[in-house]
């Protein structure tokens, strides 16, 4: 199959969760992967269908992308591909980049995933039968000729010891961070509530930590972002964390700030429960850039209303991923292209 097929392929996919026609069977589909992972509500999925449909599979990105790499592999090889399963549709990236690079894809989705997943991938089939041969999904990948993981960090080190005499991308614990001053608009700090909440803040894009000068206010944050917390509340599994970590910030006289579904408190760690907000201080501005420095193994983007901290993206963006913004900061095309020129 060649290229102008593989990227048509996905056009066609882009279009087809576009169209008003379909409506009924994505919003199925939605509920299903609800009932499988409560975290996933049909709004969330939406959210993330929509925005692969937009970002990854509009004709004109997806091949000005495309375009970078221009891959026609020699040989295709079998990649075996451990799929994240955090956030709707999490791991489609990595499906579009195997099967447009022309390589075979050995998919091991997450069971927190596999509704979404599965039916992108079956979606994939029907427009473009042809497919059927480059897919496989598999529980061992013992098979593939190179990988691309996604967990933890207790899981990347599992994943390198089974995956390390092969090429392989092996992702580990990543956050999102954000930069205030205290000049933010009412506009912008409505956008960094997306950066924070999105999917419940469970994506390695959603701001866990923000930084802060001394003395920052952090009551029109909360007040503005309070109109949101009846979709916050009424949601069980993230009602019950934040019940939890309130009772032990009040049981152990942590100070905090809390609007009745958003914890806020001070912490030198980097990944925040559910429900909870951290912030860290900083002193000036060379200050701030040294401590994102040493941070940067850790973090996925960094929100702010200025573009020159590496990684950084405007507020309300974090979770509005383009195809070149890969996970981790490894050049996931470039990897498999180098692949495909292996013989």
């Amino acid at each position: 199959m060649v290229l102008s097929d593989r990227l048509n392929t996905f056009i066609q996919l882009g279009n087809f969760l576009k169209s008003p026609e379909n409506a009924a069977e994505l919003q199925e589909i939605e509920e299903r992967a609800y009932l499988k992972n409560p975290w996933f509500t049909p709004a969330n999925s939406a959210h993330s269908l929509a925005a692969i449909a937009s970002e990854f599979l509009n004709e004109e990105k997806l091949s000005a992308w495309i375009k970078s790499y221009n891959p026609e592999p020699k040989a295709p090889k079998n990649v075996g591909v451990v799929l994240a399963g955090n956030i709707p549709a999490i791991g489609f990236h990595d499906v579009l980049s195997v099967l447009i690079s022309g390589h075979r894809l050995m998919a091991k989705p997450s069971s927190q995933d596999f509704v979404l997943i599965q039916y992108l991938i079956q979606k994939i089939v029907e427009i473009n039968p042809a497919f059927t041969e480059a897919i496989q999904f598999s529980e061992r990948l013992n098979q593939a000729e190179a990988y691309i993981a996604t967990g933890s960090d207790n899981t990347a080190r599992y994943f390198e010891y089974y995956f390390s005499k092969k090429p392989n991308i092996i992702r580990r614990n990543r956050t999102s961070v954000g930069v205030l001053t205290g000049r933010e608009t009412d506009a912008d700090l409505l956008a960094l509530g997306h950066d924070i909440l999105d999917y419940y803040g469970l994506g390695c894009r959603n701001v866990s930590t923000v930084f802060v000068p001394e003395g920052y206010d952090f009551i029109p944050l909360l007040r503005l972002l309070e109109p949101q917390g009846i979709a916050f509340t009424s949601h069980h599994k993230y009602n019950n964390n934040y019940d939890y970590n309130k009772s032990i910030y009040l049981v152990n006289g942590v100070p905090h700030f809390d609007n009745g579904f958003l914890l806020i408190t001070e912490n030198q760690g980097l990944v925040s429960p559910i429900s909870v907000l951290y912030f860290q201080h900083y002193a000036d501005a060379g200050s701030l850039a040294a401590r994102l420095t040493e941070l940067e193994p850790k973090i996925q983007c960094i929100a702010s209303a200025d573009a020159h901290y590496p990684g950084s993206v405007a507020f309300g963006h974090t979770q509005r991923p383009g195809l070149a913004d890969y996970a981790d900061r490894v050049d996931t095309m470039a990897f498999l292209s180098q692949l495909g020129r292996q013989e």
